[in-house]
């Protein structure tokens, strides 16, 4: 049983190289492990695919926060069907933190089929192997098409390895702040806030509608649906390269109809002026 389980992994992992022989190397590595998981996921089911990908520190929100090894034995209650396909990865300069995103597709046994979108990122353990630092899906109605692939290879700039943990610490911070003044002026005005903090080819994920790539789109979503979305920060997790970020935190959004508590991931980059922008954001009840 062991030996067909290894073969079936092998054999995800060459089907995932080969569809993926072309990448850049360094994004290419982290895209072949969430291939990998997700061929595994196919073949083999759900648990198994999660379990390849995860370890003793990975968090899974589902939708609150959990861990993701006892969570998984357990045997919770997940699809029985579950694929997944990244459209989106990136990898930080130093090699230790990327993030990948794409639509999903799940289902329960005699049940209708159901789509999504997943946000995953990553960490290297200290073996050098990818592992799922944390996981969180949004449902959608799977109506678009997924646009095709973009990935961020890290270009060979140099950057400042710190080693007090304090100074790397007085980096979270900042963005961690920065996340603060988004949530600041949310509470004057959201659209204000997303246009000031939002990157030009930003992606937005909100529970119910397709995937929304652009600043501009993301307004008029933000207008014509009328929401009204607060903010508070509770966590930040930085690349130690510096360039990528993430932020986590609790929001209170109004609809036309309703007020709705969610919680949110912000993946963020510093650009080339020196500011931080939300490349990426995510939101998903609570």
């Amino acid at each position: 049983m062991i030996y067909k389980k290894g073969l079936s992994i092998l054999a995800a992992a060459l089907v995932s190289v080969s569809a993926f022989a072309q990448m850049p190397e360094k994004v290419g590595g982290l895209l072949n492990v969430d291939k990998t998981a997700a061929n595994i996921s196919k073949s083999e089911g759900p648990h198994a695919g999660f379990k390849y990908m995860v370890d003793k520190q990975s968090t899974f929100y589902v939708p609150s926060p959990v861990n993701a090894v006892n969570y998984l034995d357990n045997r919770p209650n997940i699809p029985d069907l579950l694929t997944w396909e990244p459209n989106l990865v990136l990898v930080s300069r130093s090699l230790d933190w990327g993030v990948t995103s794409g639509p999903m597709e799940f289902q329960k046994v005699g049940s209708p089929k159901r789509f999504g979108q997943y946000l995953s990122v990553w960490r290297r353990d200290k073996k050098g192997n990818w592992k799922i630092h944390l996981r969180t899906e949004v449902d959608n109605f799977g109506k678009k098409k997924s646009e095709g692939l973009e990935y961020y290879e890290p270009d060979s700039k140099n950057y400042l390895k710190h080693r007090s943990e304090k100074r790397l610490q007085q980096r979270e911070e900042v963005v961690f702040q920065t996340d603060e003044l988004f949530s600041t002026i949310l509470k004057a005005d959201t659209r204000t806030g997303y246009k000031e903090f939002l990157a030009d080819d930003a992606r937005f994920y909100f529970p119910w509608k397709d995937e929304i790539e652009g600043r501009d789109k993301v307004l008029d979503f933000l207008k014509k649906d009328r929401i009204e979305i607060d903010t508070e920060p509770t966590e930040v997790g930085r690349a130690y390269s510096g360039e990528f970020a993430y932020t986590l935190g609790t929001a209170t959004v109004g609809m036309k109809d309703k007020v709705v508590k969610f919680s949110y991931i912000r993946i963020w980059q510093l650009k080339d002026d020196f500011n931080w922008k939300v490349i990426l954001e995510m939101m998903w009840e609570r």
